[in-house]
């Protein structure tokens, strides 16, 4: 993917359009519980505001009506903006209309100004041309940021391109970069691991996977139902029975393409689920290790066992490119974040030796930063469906829209 970036462009004294990924979770006073997308946004905003820009920031917030809702007003980012770029940032109470073009047009260079819900117009979602000419109108040159949406055909991303140059910023490039290569031109030997709860969930990554990689590690609540089209016992498994004959025809199409699946050896499993009411769990909850074909009705499997964190561990070794989607096991429960452990410390250790690793698509993330590895993997992405898209090789409407080299 050859797609010009803002170091392709001449930003002096423009101003530029910046569409970010700044949908952030809130407490109930409105305070910013995690700041992630917003730090990972800092250095394509201060290369542009050294480069003598003056920035006009667009962004998302939830999932407004044409009520504006007043929890998903951007004003609500002002404060901590300022503060992450160290200088004022200027409001505008719309992002289209007479006070969004003032503000932008008495704008100078090093100033930013941060538009109004993007969701509060209907328009956005629909990629209405009228509305991205307007907001393309706001500025000279435009950066796509927002990774995060770029699985999404709307105004603010695919639609301002054809009114305005667009290029990606550094966020959106490493994004492109990594996943894009991983899947283009991966070296070899490649492992994708997918967990989490449904398998129809990841379909289309598994699917897209098998096409690519050298091995497959499938764990979480979805290898079960893989497990149960081998005709194994599941107890009370979480199970997806009209996945079954989808499952086979993945472990076939494997097989075909010499693709090696690893799937849990053995797991722990639980008589009871212990998010459902962690009193009665306190009290009466159990678990113990089984072999994968030793699942008792009245049991349900909710990690991976030792044999499968051994196993995991012997599929990674020596890998150049590892692809991780998904937990292993119920890993909010610390003792079910066994599986999920094992993984991240497997993949920590791949990529220091050399491997390209990234981890991205939703829980994932959140899995890995409660190990505290983090630090140690090539890539995290920003993006949760985006990711999981690109992982399926879908087409994303963000990325095809940037400017061209």
């Amino acid at each position: 993917m050859n797609k010009k970036t803002i170091k392709d462009v001449d930003v002096k004294g423009k101003k530029v359009f910046v569409r970010v990924d700044y949908n952030v979770p809130f407490d109930a006073n409105m305070n910013i519980t995690n700041d992630t997308r917003m730090v990972r946004t800092l250095p394509t905003l201060n290369y542009l505001l050294d480069n003598g820009a003056a920035l006009i920031i667009a962004c998302h917030i939830g999932r407004p009506t044409e009520a504006r809702e007043d929890k998903f007003s951007t004003k609500h980012l002002v404060k901590h903006l300022s503060e992450l770029l160290k200088r004022d940032v200027k409001w505008a109470s719309d992002c289209v209309g007479t006070e969004a073009e003032k503000a932008a047009k008495d704008l100078k260079p090093g100033e930013v100004l941060l538009l109004e819900n993007l969701r509060y117009h209907k328009e956005e979602k629909k990629n209405d041309p009228t509305f991205a000419k307007q907001l393309a109108s706001l500025a000279d040159v435009a950066v796509d940021d927002a990774f995060g949406v770029s699985h999404r055909a709307h105004a603010s991303n695919a639609g301002i391109p054809k009114y305005i140059e667009t290029v990606a910023g550094f966020l959106m490039e490493k994004e492109i970069n990594y996943i894009g290569k991983a899947l283009e031109a991966p070296q070899h030997p490649f492992v994708a691991i997918i967990g989490g709860a449904k398998v129809s969930d990841k379909i289309g990554v598994i699917s897209n996977m098998i096409d690519k990689v050298d091995t497959i590690i499938i764990g979480g609540g979805m290898a079960h139902t893989f497990d149960k089209s081998k005709g194994l016992p599941v107890g009370n498994s979480l199970v997806e029975d009209d996945k079954l004959e989808l499952s086979q025809e993945l472990l076939k199409k494997a097989e075909a393409k010499g693709v090696k699946v690893v799937l849990p050896l053995d797991l722990r499993v639980a008589n009871m689920f212990p998010l459902a009411d962690e009193a009665k769990w306190k009290a009466e909850g159990k678990s113990k290790i089984v072999d994968v074909d030793k699942v008792e009705d009245g049991w349900e499997a909710l990690d991976s066992g030792p044999k499968t964190s051994e196993a995991y561990v012997h599929a990674l070794k020596g890998a150049k490119t590892v692809v991780w989607n998904g937990p292993m096991g119920v890993f909010e429960c610390d003792e079910f974040a066994q599986g999920t452990l094992a993984v991240a410390k497997a993949v920590a250790e791949a990529t220091e030796n050399g491997a390209i690793s990234i981890v991205g698509g939703g829980d994932s993330v959140a899995a890995l930063k409660k190990t505290g590895l983090t630090e140690k993997i090539s890539h995290v992405s920003t993006g949760g469906g985006a990711t999981l898209e690109f992982l399926e090789g879908k087409e994303m409407p963000g990325v095809t829209a940037l400017a061209d080299k």
